[in-house]
């Protein structure tokens, strides 16, 4: 397993007095559900940028399970039911099963990571996620030697999910990471914002994160998760593989072909809201430009 990156910085690095004060008050009632405080690379500190607020991460979604507008996944998602939940782990593993999400929590060590989401449109966010690394689930597992790629596959309920009565995309929606990807300390599955059970419009009760891609990678509200020895099919890829390659990796020099993803906007500021440079890799180069070394990164995109 990698090793776990340790940031320096606290949480009050990337968050105003106030809301510190309230976060401490608010995590001590959090230890008692076993929730450690760990912030993860804080790409905001350097940047010198706030967090995103509750409202801006909860009523700005892609989901398009719950319909294609920003503003959709707020107005439906309540109607997914996310208890019990149980996420089918198998393929090329030494334990599969249905496991219960549950027992997945009694086993895992939740940390508290603040990162950036970049989104392919060019909008990006800094949210303070609580939840474990992707790691720990697969070798809990037990990840047998000859997979190379994880496969992730999103629920699919007509009856609470009203956009899957659509052919927008073809259901379930899957995404996949590289095997050295997914055990990657980065990568993480979460359980929470700001402390809070993860709303359902974010991916309720279980959703990955991957903070160096685009944000449609980091699949919502998962419920198989496959080790496999061939690169799977992903949604995005699937639709429109032109637009959307199987990598997905946040580079400014590959431009989407309606958009250039030289620069972006944070959430929040309207369309006034003052652009800046995206970074490599969303900002987390040093942490896993190493993954693609020699690759072309304008091919393999």
């Amino acid at each position: 397993m990698a090793g776990r990156y340790k940031s320096p910085l606290k949480w009050s690095d990337v968050t105003p007095e106030a809301d510190f004060l309230s976060r401490r008050q608010l995590m001590a009632g959090a230890a008692a559900l076993g929730l450690s405080s760990v912030a993860g690379p804080a790409l905001a500190a350097e940047r010198n940028e706030s967090k995103s607020t509750w409202e801006e991460i909860t009523t700005y979604n892609n989901y398009y399970e719950f319909g294609t507008r920003k503003g959709d996944p707020a107005k439906n998602a309540h109607q997914l039911t996310t208890a019990p939940w149980t996420v089918a782990i198998d393929g090329m593993v030494d334990r599969p099963g249905n496991y219960d999400f549950g027992d997945i929590m009694a086993r895992m060590r939740v940390e508290e990571r603040v990162y950036r989401l970049r989104c392919v449109e060019a909008w990006a966010m800094v949210v303070p996620w609580n939840g474990f690394e992707l790691a720990d689930l697969l070798n809990m597992a037990g990840v047998q030697s000859g997979a190379r790629y994880v496969a992730f596959e999103t629920a699919v309920r007509p009856d609470e999910m009203p956009g899957v009565r659509t052919r927008v995309l073809d259901w379930p929606y899957r995404e996949g990471l590289r095997l050295d990807e997914a055990m990657n300390p980065l990568t993480i599955m979460a359980t929470g914002i700001y402390g809070r059970t993860i709303p359902n419009q974010n991916g309720a009760p279980l959703r990955l994160v991957v903070p160096w891609k685009y944000g449609f990678k980091s699949i919502k509200s998962v419920v198989r998760i496959t080790l496999t020895d061939s690169q799977p099919p992903t949604s995005w890829n699937m639709a429109n593989g032109r637009e959307y390659g199987f990598y997905s990796n946040v580079n400014p020099t590959k431009d989407h072909p309606r958009w250039s993803q030289a620069s972006e906007r944070r959430i929040g500021g309207g369309l006034l809201a003052r652009r800046q440079p995206t970074l490599m890799f969303n900002g987390y180069e040093n942490e896993v430009a190493s993954l693609y070394s020699g690759m072309d990164l304008n091919r393999f995109y």
